[in-house]
């Protein structure tokens, strides 16, 4: 019997080398654990990781999936009320909008004869009509977790930290855009964003030898905020991840855990 296995062990090492070069490219850990795949003496991590997880935990897939859902649920709730207060975007150094860039050129010729104000007045406005519209983003969160097939939920449960905030870009950005640029051109009006505009831009083009600028307020908010929204969408995915206090609910806690 001895004689046996150590006759296979001893083809076996020959074979290993003679594989050995078609892995010349990787490290010897991969030639090994590659060649050993080769033979069926381990079995190679298929793409069901989630599977093997599940089974590992004492989870179903149904539960798996219903945890992830309940997370993305959480967060973007977390997200939308954050934002959509007062202050939400305008005093937060991460996600403050500030004026187009194109309008630079206005806020610095407007500060040097003491017209900042005006471009600050408008600046606030911008994060203004932001937070007004980013309470529309809570339908579009849930119906795009909801619409969530198993192969999303299984990439999204094993994938980087951001994961689902990525899939939330992909499927939600043309519909955020769409649903959030009414409300921000109404908001602008609203808040006095327009006539700010009217007026810093009047008394610019009082100034000799300036050059004509113009600039689309409500695309720029649209664009901004989204940026906003997704960021901290990606911050309360990975917190809910990787913090135990995030988990707020048993089926989190379970699935996260």
């Amino acid at each position: 019997m001895v004689k046996k296995h150590t006759g296979i062990w001893l083809m076996l090492g020959a074979l290993f080398w003679l594989v050995l070069p078609v892995y010349a490219g990787n490290s010897w850990l991969e030639k090994g654990s590659d060649t050993l795949k080769f033979f069926g003496l381990i079995e190679e991590k298929g793409s069901d990781t989630a599977t093997n997880i599940a089974s590992g935990a004492g989870l179903s897939l149904d539960e798996i999936a219903a945890g992830l859902r309940e997370a993305l649920r959480v967060g973007s709730e977390n997200v939308v009320q954050q934002l959509s207060a007062t202050n939400g975007f305008n005093t937060d150094k991460s996600i403050h909008i500030p004026l187009p860039e194109n309008l630079s050129m206005v806020k610095t010729a407007l500060d040097k004869i003491g017209y900042s104000s005006l471009t600050d007045d408008l600046e606030l406005k911008l994060n203004r009509a932001a937070e007004a519209a980013t309470p529309q983003a809570k339908k579009l969160f849930l119906d795009a977790i909801s619409a969530m097939g198993f192969e999303d939920v299984k990439a999204v449960y094993e994938g980087a930290d951001d994961a689902a905030t990525q899939y939330f870009k992909e499927k939600m950005s043309p519909d955020l855009a769409l649903v959030m640029k009414p409300v921000i051109e109404d908001t602008l009006s609203q808040v006095g964003a327009v006539q700010a505009y009217d007026t810093m831009m009047d008394k610019y083009k009082a100034l000799p030898f300036v050059p004509d600028v113009k600039s689309d307020l409500t695309f720029h908010v649209v664009d901004r905020g989204m940026d906003g929204i997704f960021h901290y969408m990606a911050q309360e995915e990975k917190a809910i991840r990787k913090d135990p206090v995030k988990r707020t609910t048993q089926l989190l806690q379970k699935v996260f855990n």
